[in-house]
């Protein structure tokens, strides 16, 4: 069950969508400042975005889809539907903010890299052309590097495009999710199998609460630095055996954790119905965390503090 922090499931991505932006006003006074918002309908972006509403704070969801607009504008935000393949849209969406919450989105279909390329320079050239002064993105550990991380390479490249705006950026390298257990959830009520994507499953690494980075970048939108830089997310560290015992012992069952080989990672995948490409992805991605490349590299780590049992009691209550 090794995920990275921004390629997880579609949950946690603003997937690209092909509606015109369009703008739905509230009741928010515009003198305040303005934080627009991309992924809301995810873990991440939904927990900044609520967090920012919490302290009362105007936001601008940027959502996929017509149908997910009434959700926030009913939490008194405006909401706004666009593509974020369409560069003039994204940046009519995002003018005259005084922050942007990015996360890359995942194109269904087009993991290529001319089509993820696209996509980069859309959202940076959104932000170029708006001038938003200050931008946090969702990163990943592992982004310091171009090549050899699957689909991180893609944050990668982002932050480096978004550097070259001009724009104060701050890149939020999390660590993996607490939440990739919700993947699994089925398999260990069902079969009673927790599936592990690595050699061994007594090894501790960190997880991190989406709901702690969405507080994290909440704050750093409010309180914006005078200089970019990047921030590791540190947490509690689990090895997956003990995941797998925690959300099983929630579960009221057994699990038994199955460790699967390296080399059935792209079939496994393309068996539970990933696209080759992506699975390819995947497994270069899993292969990097199991061989120590998916690491802090940042100028400072935050410590986040939710446990994981707070997490799988929250998930399993929804």
């Amino acid at each position: 069950m090794v995920r990275a922090a921004a390629f997880r499931s579609n949950r946690d991505t603003a997937t690209a969508t092909s509606e015109p932006f369009r703008l739905t006003t509230s009741t928010i006074e515009r003198s305040e400042p303005m934080y627009a918002i991309t992924g809301v309908t995810g873990h991440v972006g939904g927990a900044t975005a609520r967090e920012l509403r919490a302290k009362g704070v105007p936001v601008r969801a940027l959502v996929r889809d017509s149908a997910k607009a009434a959700a926030w504008t009913d939490l008194g935000a405006e909401a706004a539907v666009v593509d974020l393949r369409d560069r003039a849209g994204l940046a009519k969406a995002i003018d005259g903010v005084d922050g942007f919450f990015v996360m890359l989105p995942f194109i269904p279909g087009a993991t290529d890299a001319e089509a993820q390329r696209g996509l980069i320079d859309s959202i940076a050239g959104a932000v170029r052309d708006s001038g938003v002064p200050h931008v946090v993105m969702l990163s990943s550990i592992g982004a310091h590097l171009p090549a050899g991380t699957g689909p991180i390479r893609w944050l990668h490249h982002l932050e480096n495009e978004l550097r070259d705006t001009g724009t104060v950026l701050t890149a939020v390298r999390s660590a993996h999710f607490q939440e990739k257990f919700e993947e699994a959830i089925d398999a260990v009520r069902h079969d009673g199998i927790y599936p592990n994507f690595g050699s061994s499953a007594d090894v501790a690494i960190p997880m991190i609460a989406t709901r702690d980075i969405g507080a994290v970048a909440a704050n750093l939108l409010v309180e914006p630095p005078t200089h970019s830089e990047v921030i590791d997310l540190d947490g509690h560290a689990y090895t997956e055996r003990q995941v797998a015992e925690k959300l099983a012992a929630a579960l009221n069952t057994t699990a038994t954790v199955v460790n699967v080989p390296r080399q059935e990672w792209v079939s496994t995948l393309e068996q539970a119905g990933l696209p080759s490409d992506f699975a390819e992805q995947l497994a270069e991605m899993y292969a990097a965390g199991e061989d120590g490349l998916l690491r802090p590299a940042g100028d400072r780590v935050h410590q986040c503090t939710t446990e994981i049992d707070e997490t799988i009691k929250h998930a399993l209550t929804q």
